[in-house]
């Protein structure tokens, strides 16, 4: 489990420059930046610094009283609004967050955050802070309020209570309504240099950490969450269906529908998209962004598909991802999709 009272390193001087600021500090913040830095786990350590009774250079000093309570999560002044889905992810099942008590909400955990949590608030709002301290509400992904629990927080941004801090987490700011928008302000999270990514993937024991930050776009969380489930940085049956393409004449080889059938389309697609940007680059004489380990065959495919097949074949799988849902018959789709990026790659220019 994470320890949710400290800063990943690439995250720690911005961190202390922002909480640098706390005398005049916005009651509402919307922490975005790049899927898989640490947006959430900084919003977290945020909270406890915000919380802690002794901070260290603005941070969390981890010994204090109110430290302790945070990372055995049950401080307070400290409320985590998630949908009761990822709370059950994140704590457990054995340790439903206080938010899905209920046993309806255990059975069928929402992956949204429910209007009843916020109402839920007005309690906690109108009870004294511990030790005269602040609040702080933590709400992520920003994305899971629906129109009547983003209606709901609004409300109570408009008048927020008093030392009450709401920090927001988003991938994807411009998802989220612009009057709620406009209740926040902003703090972009930069990105972890290559360098800070590399050397922090290694500290957990990644080997090829390059290879797989690679195939994650340089995100170091979504790359360690792929090392700990995957034997390399793209899956076996991608490798084989490109080795297909390469010795399968104009017919396509449906032999890994059965396979892509257990997998969510938006899973499959997305691997695609990664390698047909990558025969798109090296078409132009460019090497592969997401999986340099497959050049070779990549710069062969690359060739032999032509740019103006490749092309076509990275809008139609943008097209199909912005479709996002499974389709009616998951065995007809996916034949479809292998025999259409076939053709793709076998079509000279």
């Amino acid at each position: 489990m994470s320890d949710w009272l400290t800063f990943y390193p690439w995250q720690t001087i911005a961190a202390q420059s922002w909480l640098g600021q706390r005398e005049r500090f916005a009651h509402a913040w919307l922490i975005h930046g790049l899927p898989g830095t640490g947006k959430t786990h900084f919003a977290r350590a945020a909270a406890a610094s915000l919380l802690c009774e002794q901070p260290k250079q603005g941070l969390a000093c981890g010994q204090c009283q109110a430290c302790q309570w945070v990372r055995g999560g049950n401080h307070p002044d400290l409320r985590l609004l998630r949908p009761d889905a990822l709370a059950l992810e994140e704590d457990g099942a054995g340790n439903p967050d206080a938010e899905a008590t209920d046993a309806a909400a255990r059975k069928n955990p929402s992956r949204e955050i429910r209007v009843e949590q916020l109402r839920q608030l007005q309690h906690w709002f109108n009870t004294a802070t511990h030790r005269g301290g602040w609040r702080v509400a933590v709400l992520y992904p920003a994305q899971a309020l629906n129109l009547i629990s983003a209606n709901a927080l609004l409300k109570v941004l408009e008048e927020p209570p008093a030392h009450t801090v709401f920090l927001l987490v988003a991938d994807a700011p411009d998802r989220l309504l612009p009057t709620l928008l406009s209740r926040c302000r902003r703090l972009p999270l930069p990105a972890p240099s290559a360098v800070q990514a590399r050397d922090w993937l290694a500290q957990q024991g990644v080997e090829h950490a390059d290879q797989w930050l690679h195939a994650w776009g340089g995100s170091p969380l979504l790359a360690l969450r792929a090392s700990q489930a995957m034997e390399a940085p793209y899956p076996d049956w991608l490798a084989r269906w490109l080795d297909g393409v390469l010795q399968a004449g104009r017919q396509a080889d449906l032999s890994l529908a059965d396979e892509l059938e257990k997998l969510p389309p938006v899973q499959w697609i997305e691997y695609w998209q990664r390698l047909f940007i990558d025969l798109q680059l090296s078409g132009f004489g460019q090497g592969a962004r997401y999986y340099p380990s497959l050049q070779g065959r990549i710069d062969t495919l690359a060739a032999q598909a032509g740019p103006a097949s490749v092309a076509e074949a990275i809008k139609w799988l943008g097209q199909q991802k912005a479709l996002g849902s499974h389709p009616l018959n998951a065995k007809l789709y996916i034949h479809h999709a292998l025999d259409r990026l076939h053709q793709a790659c076998r079509r000279a220019s």
